[in-house]
């Protein structure tokens, strides 16, 4: 088995004095979806910032190709191969479609990684081939672009990064049947090109649709481990930590 690009080890981080993640450990390697879930509060995303650097863990470490990543500044960390496909997208408003997608290859913004050779090159051509709604809205505003458009630019501007390593939380937020299903197909597209994706979902069957291993996540802890398979037979955690029967999750 390869080595994993990331691995999180009994991390323990805090807000203030609030103690939010209680140990949790995970791996992710290449071509591996690993999904996150749990009710609303649970830390779920506070893995994500823990990860990125947005709000380090005060115990344990996070590692990124066997190299610790705790204390290093979020910006190095995206130069350095892990890109963040934020929660409520995050683009910027102002700025055109076209500024939005550049920005990660602008000297402000120096790639630090060697790409590599097994993995798609993402470049502005590639992504707007990927997010062809995107390529007729190039000089639009960022703004006036709707939910499911400000979505895909999200994704977007985290390709063009050429990350080893993709944060994804909760992609499918507000978005129709229809978009969560071109979500699917960019994530399974993402993992055939070696990607590693750590994604934070709500929506139980897309997880279980595109995940490798599925961790749940229940007051800072993991309350289970294992395959979308036995997450559909484990009818306790479905029912305690998901609030839904097993006959709801196919």
């Amino acid at each position: 088995m390869t080595a994993p690009e990331l691995a999180v080890r009994d991390i323990h981080t805090y807000y203030g004095d609030s103690y939010v993640l209680h140990g949790l450990s995970l791996s992710v390697r290449a071509g591996e979806i690993v999904a996150i879930l749990g009710r609303n509060g649970m830390g779920k995303t506070t893995l994500i910032r823990s990860v990125a650097g947005l709000t380090p863990p005060r115990r344990g470490d996070v590692q990124f190709r066997g190299a610790s990543i705790v204390g290093r500044a979020p910006y190095a960390i995206s130069q350095a191969g892990i890109a963040i496909v934020p929660q409520g997208r995050r683009i910027f408003k102002s700025l055109t479609v076209r500024e939005n997608l550049v920005l990660p290859t602008s000297a402000l913004a120096p790639r630090t990684h060697t790409l590599d050779p097994g993995r798609k090159h993402w470049t502005l051509d590639a992504v707007l081939a990927e997010f062809p709604q995107l390529a007729e809205r190039l000089d639009n505003a960022g703004g006036s672009l709707s939910g499911g458009e400000q979505q895909m630019l999200a994704i977007g501007r985290a390709l063009m990064a050429n990350p080893s390593v993709i944060l994804m939380d909760e992609p499918s937020e507000g978005l129709s049947p229809m978009l969560v299903r071109r979500v699917e197909e960019i994530m399974r597209a993402l993992r055939e090109s070696r990607h590693a994706i750590l994604l934070v979902e709500q929506n139980l069957a897309l997880a279980l649709s595109v995940a490798d291993r599925i961790h749940v996540i229940s007051s800072g802890r993991f309350v289970f481990d294992g395959t979308p398979d036995e997450l559909n037979r484990n009818a306790g955690v479905l029912d305690s930590h998901l609030g839904v029967a097993a006959t709801q999750a196919h």
